[in-house]
């Protein structure tokens, strides 16, 4: 039971990062550097906190990402 477990754990995360890597391709930004994607993400981390208005600004952007989506 325990390794059945561990075993649907690993697929929902293995899932997630499939998730995160389509965000990432679907950004634009498939070729960019490790670092660089990761510096762009802790810079809008530090962007929306406490930023209401940020926050609400970068949700619009991507929700409109979102409904462009012929797939």
């Amino acid at each position: 039971m325990r390794q059945a477990s561990q075993s649907d754990k690993r697929r929902k995360d293995t899932r997630e990062k499939i998730r995160l890597g389509g965000l990432i391709a679907k950004a634009g930004l498939r070729y960019e550097k490790r670092a660089l994607l990761l510096g762009l993400l802790i810079d809008g981390a530090q962007r929306i906190k406490g930023e209401e208005n940020e926050r609400e600004r970068l949700t619009a952007i991507g929700a409109e990402a979102f409904s462009d989506d012929t797939e």
